[in-house]
């Protein structure tokens, strides 16, 4: 019997989501976008749940989408599991925590910009390659990186395609700290577990505010998908597509 993709785990009033493809280094499918979407959407209805931890296994965050599932059903329709996903986590009414080790390519830093506290260890390597790829930002990035970066490094990351190491990402804003590589989990855990014991009705007015305005977010989202759609039947696309593949296997 095959293991679960995405592992739900639930206690002290934390819901963990744990990326759970280690030998694909964690890289998304359909599926679980589809899981992903479905814990969300739950724990927001659910009382027993004060926040989420959203962190990967076997060392890695998420090396992205996963291309062979991406190619074969590409997912940029308005009900796609990967739109249903960022829908649940964008408009998530409960502090969203997030632990990265290792590779968080593509959309394994955009989902970031959706969560409240993020920390990172030394191995944590943040890269958009979006451009190289003959593609477009997505998950808000477009609009969330410079928020978040400023402009400059915005840029850098989503036009240029630099990435950032942990070190990086702090300095930056993009993550609250860098924690070292054994005491990550825990850390981010207790992070969770703390914000799940506050008041709940203060924190999720207080998580509203902050983030007065999703349907701003979400419109983007939805612009960025179509586009990304576009490109992705692009020849640009189809060209760097082979030329990451062929490289790949060299």
């Amino acid at each position: 019997m095959s293991q679960a993709t995405v592992l739900v785990e639930d206690g002290n009033g934390v819901r963990t989501l744990v990326l759970n493809r280690p030998e694909k280094r964690n890289a998304l499918t359909g599926a679980m976008y589809t899981a992903l979407a479905e814990a969300l959407t739950s724990a927001a209805a659910d009382d027993a749940i004060g926040a989420v931890l959203i962190q990967g296994s076997g060392g890695s965050f998420t090396a992205g989408n996963d291309l062979a599932d991406f190619l074969a059903g590409p997912p940029f329709t308005a009900d796609a599991p990967v739109i249903r996903f960022l829908r649940a986590l964008a408009t998530f009414p409960k502090p969203v925590v997030a632990a990265v080790e290792g590779h968080a390519v593509g959309i394994g830093t955009t989902l970031l910009m959706h969560c409240d506290l993020v920390y990172a260890a030394p191995t944590a390597h943040f890269v958009m390659p979006f451009v190289n790829l003959g593609l477009v930002p997505e998950a808000g990035s477009s609009v969330l990186a410079a928020r978040l970066l400023g402009h400059p490094k915005a840029a850098a990351m989503l036009m240029a395609g630099e990435a950032l190491t942990a070190e990086g990402a702090e300095d930056a804003g993009l993550i609250n700290a860098e924690v070292p590589t054994e005491t990550l989990y825990e850390h981010a855990m207790a992070k969770a577990v703390a914000l799940a014991a506050k008041p709940r009705a203060a924190m999720a007015h207080t998580k509203a505010l902050m983030r007065h305005d999703t349907p701003h977010i979400l419109e983007t989202i939805a612009r960025e998908a179509t586009l990304f759609a576009q490109q992705l039947a692009s020849a640009e696309a189809r060209a760097a597509f082979q030329a990451f593949l062929s490289k790949s296997k060299a």
